[in-house]
């Protein structure tokens, strides 16, 4: 499973003041906490500081990877931003997103083009967002053959099939789920991922579904996530469904969690 580990974003009040104030030893040990709590790739969010996101996204940048030794999920939907980024950021970035909306997608792709990066492609158009399983296999195919007519190896984009609240429709946690089993199954090499927070929206206990929706989603053969990696929890699941779906030869990741303490919740 990549994590890729979602609490360096300025839309959280702390990180927000913390970034402000350009507090590295603050930012550096939280990107530390996420790599040993398992993440992939630590996610950079500015996107609160509007006016300043380019310059504070490029200290983000710059802060983190002096740090620690992982690529970043630049995340941003400000190609300027991205850009600024990308110049400093050292080994091969994901970025955090493109869209199927034209204007969105001419000014991102060549980003990821030239600097070779990841890409998370979030199933969203013109239209605006899918209510249904069927425009999101309609938008996520058309986005994933224009990557890769233009080069983007399969192998580079993460499908985001956009995560709804069951609050608001009973079918959107369904819709997003199928979804996912339909593009792991039509486009072998691409990878699919989500934030798990959106399907809890506006109902109580939210970790508990959040976990639940982790455990279907994996199941249908999602192999990325954004998340929190500090939630032991979720953390915990994550591994077991790792194990029990195959995906954790001879359970040694899941065992090797249990003797670090990592599976007691």
């Amino acid at each position: 499973m990549i994590i890729v580990g979602e609490l360096i974003n300025t839309s959280r009040k702390e990180v927000e003041e913390r970034v402000k104030s350009q507090d590295v030893a603050f930012i550096q040990e939280l990107a530390r906490e996420q790599l040993a709590a398992g993440a992939n790739y630590i996610d950079v969010n500015a996107g609160t500081l509007v006016g300043q996101e380019p310059e504070y996204l490029v200290w983000l940048t710059e802060t983190v990877q002096s740090a620690v030794d992982v690529p970043l999920a630049l995340d941003s939907p400000d190609p300027e931003a991205l850009a600024a980024a990308l110049k400093v950021h050292k080994g091969k970035a994901m970025i955090n997103s493109i869209t199927g909306e034209k204007d969105r997608f001419e000014k991102v792709l060549p980003l990821v083009l030239e600097y070779q990066a990841s890409v998370v492609a979030l199933c969203m158009d013109d239209s605006g967002m899918p209510d249904t399983f069927a425009r999101r296999i309609d938008i996520s195919q058309k986005v994933i053959h224009s990557l890769t007519a233009a080069g983007v190896p399969l192998e580079d984009i993460f499908l985001d099939p956009l995560v709804t609240p069951i609050s608001t429709s009973s079918e959107s946690g369904m819709a997003a789920l199928d979804a996912i089993a339909e593009i792991m199954k039509q486009f072998s090499g691409v990878h699919t991922i989500c934030g798990l927070s959106n399907v809890s929206f506006g109902l109580p206990k939210r970790k508990l579904l959040n976990r639940a929706f982790l455990m279907l989603c994996m199941d249908r053969g999602m192999d990325g996530v954004i998340v929190d990696p500090l939630d032991k929890d979720i953390m915990a699941y994550l591994k077991s469904a790792e194990a029990l779906l195959g995906k954790d030869e001879y359970c040694m990741n899941y065992l090797t969690a249990a003797r670090a303490g990592a599976l007691d919740i």
